[in-house]
């Protein structure tokens, strides 16, 4: 069944379905009481959330979240409980999302990463008990969630949805789709990684040579316009000099402090053209090469099996008009993606396919065939 466009949910409108709650009904959040929230709290609510508690404050259960008089500490905890219900699953279920660098052999060091790879996900923000609405601002007509540590479904196609399901029994039938980076995985039937976000790879190089080939991968995603988060210049121009790559400005890029990474880009540019890697290949020419350094980073376990898959499809197979060559990766990485219908028994084999397409694209003559 297909779900109808969203619209923006009206005042009049919210307030028919707070008339559905059995609950008491405050008075609403003023404008300025919802951003006071927001900055107090460093997240955004929704347009149709803003709306919803606009039109008036439900109350009279612990389940609704008080954002006028609640206790600070409670309404903290449930902001934080999407976050450290996936990390509870990391430590005790083997928990590990595609979009990660691959997973430490140590409990306490996956943990670590996983930590600091959830410190950037899109919050989810509490409607009622473990219900949730992605803090998109100014979006409307997203699904709500229910949310019990990587058990998460939609709940509802959009809050009006929500609110008939849960409170009248009345189950739309239809299912959205979430889009939502990350948390898209649990709900869309794949690993909803944003493909035109930075490469998430582990960094790799253990020789010169290699610190220089990455530097200029990077530039090669640059130049077909692919974005690079500070840290990951950083890191790169730190990886070339410990490894005694010389170049004047490679320093001063090594040596920026977080405070100074919007210093990054332009050293970055500075440290390329003093080793001569600054380059004006073709679009087709520069996306090969990238495609065959992903595979290299899929093979080497620096980037996961399905976000590898998932660039090279978005990157490679798609903008290099679908050659056949690519299209077993391809088939593999979405048979690796299609998580509905797939045990977890064979994720890791699902896993290996790509991994072993991988290995066989890079053994083979490259480019491995023209675009068909």
């Amino acid at each position: 069944m297909t779900v109808p466009p969203p619209s923006p949910l009206t005042p009049e409108a919210a307030r028919r379905l707070q008339g559905m709650l059995r609950a008491e009904i405050g008075p609403g959040l003023g404008e300025r009481e919802l951003d006071a929230v927001e900055a107090r709290f460093g997240f955004t609510f929704s347009a149709d959330h803003r709306v919803f508690l606009g039109a008036g404050l439900p109350l009279g259960s612990p389940r609704w979240p008080d954002w006028r008089d609640g206790d600070p500490e409670d309404l903290a905890g449930r902001l934080a409980r999407p976050v450290e219900g996936v990390l509870f699953d990391v430590e005790h279920s083997r928990f590990w999302h595609p979009s990660w660098p691959p997973r430490p052999a140590a409990t306490s060091d996956a943990l670590r990463l996983a930590r600091s790879g959830m410190a950037t996900v899109p919050r989810l923000v509490p409607v009622y008990g473990h219900r949730y609405l992605p803090g998109t601002a100014g979006a409307y007509g997203q699904p709500v969630l229910s949310v019990w540590q990587t058990d998460i479904i939609v709940y509802g196609n959009d809050l009006s949805d929500y609110v008939r399901h849960e409170f009248l029994g009345q189950a739309s039938g239809a299912h959205a789709r979430l889009g939502v980076d990350f948390w898209s995985y649990f709900v869309d039937g794949g690993p909803g990684i944003d493909v035109t976000a930075p490469t998430p790879f582990t960094p790799y190089a253990v020789s010169a040579r290699e610190a220089v080939d990455c530097l200029r991968m990077l530039a090669l995603e640059r130049l077909i316009g692919r974005p690079h988060r500070p840290e990951q210049l950083v890191e790169a121009g730190l990886t070339a000099l410990v490894l005694g790559v010389e170049a004047e400005s490679l320093p001063l890029l090594a040596g920026l402090t977080r405070a100074e990474h919007r210093q990054a880009d332009a050293l970055f540019e500075v440290v390329l053209a003093e080793l001569r890697l600054l380059q004006d290949l073709p679009g087709e020419a520069a996306r090969w090469e990238l495609v065959r350094w992903w595979l290299r980073l899929i093979v080497n376990g620096s980037l996961a099996p399905g976000a590898g898959g998932d660039l090279i499809t978005y990157e490679g197979w798609s903008a290099l008009a679908r050659p056949r060559s690519l299209k077993e990766l391809v088939d593999r990485t979405d048979a690796f993606n299609d998580w509905a219908a797939m045990p977890r028994a064979e994720r890791e084999l699902r896993a290996a396919a790509v991994v072993e397409e991988a290995q066989r694209l890079l053994d083979a003559p490259w480019p491995p065939s023209a675009p068909d």
